[in-house]
């Protein structure tokens, strides 16, 4: 979505405003606020136990909040039931009726709310297209991939043709490469809808956050911890937290200031090379190595006691050599411009939210 100013938006598609839910004793969202806006791909990201899928549930109406408002497009739902709600979800269980063709489950939620066949039938095939499942109408699925059977569940949420389509880690029970090509299918269909549906996606992958979403909300034990683009979360993190959740990040004392400074911003020397151009730089011993295909991370004991891990691209270099700086003394040298000075204190104030409490 490109850069609007807030006053030339309208209301947001989905706000939420002060939100509490507990589950007995244990608060799972305290105060929480968000506002996301037409048309954007918005991704709640955090671990187990967050809050992330809590807030997607009260938003779809599944649940209510203690305390606090969910607003669609400017209008209060925070007591509407979920089919009172111009939203539908997208679950990572397909839930897919085994007996019925592609064709037909995409168009069953039609038949409930009674419309027509010919009507059905038109929007079921235009959701498939969507989709590029159109040739497969008639299949059962059975008869389909595992990253099919997903496209099929989202068409089935589309062809409702909702204006806030919720989905939750739809992407987690597929293997890593068929996730990669959906991600980036997710992202082609939000393009093409994005001027009718708004997309609020959840999910526990900083990877998959980072590739999809036009804005990204960091979520820590029930509470918010930053709101951003992606490159503001990943470039510029709010707090230790996120600078330790969302990448590798190395945290560094510097000038009476807790700092962040992202492996891939750190150069490998030799010990004796000097750092130039007003670097800052530390010595240290190579402890471990770790190759991963495309870079590989070393692991630098420094003498002061600390530990730093830089990266380096596997452009000319063999993994072979890499191997052989196990154990050598090196230098790390970065620019104090790729430093970012993190707060060592959360956003607000923590929540006492563990582990069995909905994510």
């Amino acid at each position: 979505m490109s850069e609007v100013q807030a006053d030339q938006r309208g209301a947001p598609a989905v706000s939420v405003s002060g939100l509490r839910k507990a589950y007995g004793d244990v608060v799972a969202l305290e105060r929480l606020s968000l506002d996301v806006w037409p048309g954007e791909f918005f991704t709640m990201l955090g671990p187990s136990g967050s809050g992330k899928t809590t807030t997607l549930r009260l938003i779809a109406g599944f649940e209510r909040p203690d305390a606090g408002t969910v607003a669609l497009d400017g209008v209060d739902m925070t007591d509407r039931p979920p089919y009172q709600r111009d939203v539908n979800t997208v679950f990572q269980d397909y839930a897919l009726f085994p007996h019925m063709t592609i064709a037909e489950n995409v168009a069953y939620g039609l038949m409930v709310k009674g419309v027509g066949r010919r009507d059905r039938a038109e929007r079921a095939t235009a959701a498939l297209r969507l989709v590029q499942l159109r040739e497969m109408a008639e299949r059962k699925p059975i008869q389909l991939s595992g990253g099919q059977r997903q496209r099929v569940a989202l068409a089935r949420a589309l062809v409702n043709r909702p204006r806030v389509l919720l989905l939750d880690e739809p992407l987690g029970a597929l293997d890593l490469k068929l996730r990669q090509d959906m991600q980036l299918e997710l992202k082609r269909i939000q393009r093409e809808l994005s001027e009718d549906v708004t997309f609020i996606y959840v999910t526990h992958d900083q990877e998959e956050a980072l590739t999809m979403s036009d804005r990204i909300a960091v979520f820590s034990t029930g509470r918010i911890e930053q709101v951003g683009t992606p490159r503001e979360i990943y470039e510029r993190p709010a707090n230790a937290f996120v600078a330790g959740f969302v990448g590798t990040s190395n945290l560094i004392e510097h000038d009476g200031r807790r700092c962040t400074v992202r492996p891939e911003k750190i150069h490998l020397l030799a010990e004796e090379t000097p750092a130039h151009d007003g670097r800052l730089s530390a010595t240290g011993t190579v402890s471990e190595v770790v190759y991963l295909g495309s870079t590989t991370r070393y692991v630098v004991a420094l003498d002061d006691g600390t530990t730093l891990v830089a990266m380096r691209q596997n452009d000319a270099s063999s993994d072979g050599a890499a191997w052989e700086e196990r154990g050598r003394r090196v230098r790390l040298a970065w620019s104090p411009q790729h430093m970012t000075a993190v707060d060592e204190t959360p956003a607000t104030e923590p929540q006492q939210t563990p582990e069995e409490v909905p994510q």
